[in-house]
């Protein structure tokens, strides 16, 4: 079963420096039927100006991860942390018992276009912690690479794995879905077909009561595929 999230249902926050779509319910937008998917939580596309960010806010109880599809955010929290993520690099926070945090774009010139995803974690209270890794283009080329999980290369607190696959025109991957696992796929660029379903960038996929996620892209791609319990 395959339910689709069209780009264009999606909420919207539109400012002068900030360009958000809401795959879910999040802040002042709240849409009954998309309130989450199983333990994720927030799937947010955002686009932010030159020279403008989101400034020091709090977050606890979180499982919070970044993907950067063009430009760089700079990152500063109260643990102490300060970086610039890139397109192919993945953030995480555990916020656990709080954290605060900003997030800027350090450019003067282009906007920064990324994808601000939130799972509830396994459990409250946890410590908050902070990593950041790199991925090479070649890891994620032409196949479904575990980036995120409880057993990946960056951890988070909760029973999801987080895939990205790179499909050139014409290439395929494929993902087995154990029993009683769902998925959620989201288009992050270019157009791909489902298990035969067509979507295209900024759409998403709930999938539940399949055996294997089948993604097929006509054009050059880049999905994101979590596995849930």
């Amino acid at each position: 079963m395959i339910q689709i999230r069209p780009s264009e249902e999606r909420g919207r926050n539109k400012l002068s420096w900030l360009d958000t779509h809401f795959t879910f319910s999040f802040d002042q937008y709240y849409d009954p039927e998309h309130v989450q998917f199983r333990s994720l939580r927030v799937l947010n596309e955002d686009i932010v100006a030159p020279s403008q960010g989101f400034g020091m806010h709090p977050h606890r109880d979180m499982e919070i991860l970044t993907w950067i599809i063009d430009g760089s955010l700079e990152h500063r929290d109260s643990m102490g942390t300060g970086a610039v993520i890139r397109p192919g690099e993945l953030q995480h926070m555990s916020a656990g018992t709080g954290i605060m945090h900003s997030e800027f774009n350090p450019s003067k010139e282009k906007p920064v276009h990324l994808l601000q995803i939130w799972l509830l974690p396994e459990r409250k209270g946890l410590k908050p912690e902070y990593e950041q890794l790199s991925f090479s283009d070649s890891e994620l080329r032409g196949k479904f690479q575990l980036v995120a999980g409880p057993k990946a290369p960056v951890t988070i607190h909760q029973d999801a794995n987080l895939y990205i696959a790179r499909l050139d025109k014409g290439q395929e991957a494929k993902h087995e879905l154990k029993k009683d696992r769902h998925a959620w796929l989201q288009v992050a660029r270019g157009s791909v077909r489902v298990n035969g379903t067509e979507l295209k960038q900024g759409d998403g996929a709930a999938i539940s009561k399949e055996s294997e996620v089948r993604v097929e892209a006509p054009e050059n791609s880049e999905v994101l595929l979590f596995d849930l319990a």
